[in-house]
């Protein structure tokens, strides 16, 4: 399994230019990806830079093949009427499953700028490694309250997921929505985590519970290495040097079949730099 993970920031690049196409092409240059990660996708925003369209449909579009799973974490409506949606986007060429949309706390911060974040979560079937949880997110950037609620609500989401595969529930035949679920402790956890290797948080995320815990694979592939950077590597907007939070965990289980981790350097399609994980 090859997958890719990118926080897009809308699709602009550097340049200020928006195109879902040059996102679509700096993915497919990094690998032949069977999993395409996508966060800070937009829908209905006219007013931000750059002027995003319907970018879950121009994604589509460009994907034949693929299904697509949109998860909005912002849903909401502008004052024309209209409404108006942000978040993360899974596309697939492997079988799906089971599609979930899990909405992340969201405590209060008073006087600090944030807005909801979610996890979307695919299960797909791999000819290899069976079914898999595929979880991408977007933790918040400004208030670090909200960003530890959000690592442990991650976390509890992995070991309820793994409680379900050990104990899973009545088989059903049904057809019904009570039908039997592919549980699995099997999961790769993506995205933009906005924190450092060094942050609480990071530890959170990876902290044992027993059957399977979360492992970083950054260093199952690269050893003592230095994460190699995914932000501010060209622009310093928000901050003086280039650090890496956008991160790729896998299960336990998975750990032994992380075969490559890579961060695309060059690139200047976003703001962020994109990550391939080949399983």
């Amino acid at each position: 399994m090859k997958l890719v993970t990118w926080n897009t920031q809308w699709c602009r690049g550097l340049d200020g230019i928006v195109s879902v196409q040059r996102i679509v092409d700096g993915a497919r240059a990094m690998a032949d990806f069977d999993v395409l990660c996508l966060q800070e996708i937009a829908q209905g925003y006219p007013e931000m830079p750059g002027s995003p369209g319907d970018q879950p449909a121009e994604l589509a579009a460009l994907l034949p093949g693929f299904q697509l799973f949109f998860g909005a974490a912002v849903d909401e409506f502008g004052t024309d009427g209209r409404r108006r949606r942000f978040g993360n986007l899974i596309a697939t060429r492997l079988p799906v499953a089971q599609v979930q949309h899990h909405a992340l706390p969201w405590p209060a911060d008073g006087g600090v700028r944030s807005m909801p974040r979610m996890c979307t979560v695919v299960t797909v079937r791999d000819p290899a490694l069976g079914a898999v949880r595929v979880m991408t997110t977007h933790l918040e950037y400004y208030s670090k309250l909200q960003r530890m609620a959000q690592a442990r609500a991650l976390r509890d989401l992995h070991i309820e997921a793994c409680a379900q595969a050990a104990m899973p529930p009545l088989t059903d035949d049904s057809r019904s929505p009570f039908q039997t679920k592919p549980h699995t402790p099997h999961a790769i956890l993506c995205g933009d985590f906005n924190l450092g290797p060094s942050e609480p948080e990071y530890a959170v995320i990876q902290q044992a519970f027993g059957p399977s815990s979360l492992q970083d694979a950054w260093p199952l592939a690269h050893g003592a290495a230095p994460h190699a950077p995914t932000f501010r590597l060209f622009d310093r907007t928000y901050g003086p040097e280039p650090v890496a939070c956008d991160f790729v965990f896998v299960s336990d289980a998975l750990a032994p079949r992380v075969r490559r981790v890579d961060v695309d350097l060059q690139t200047r399609s976003s703001d962020h730099q994109p990550v391939l994980l080949e399983l």
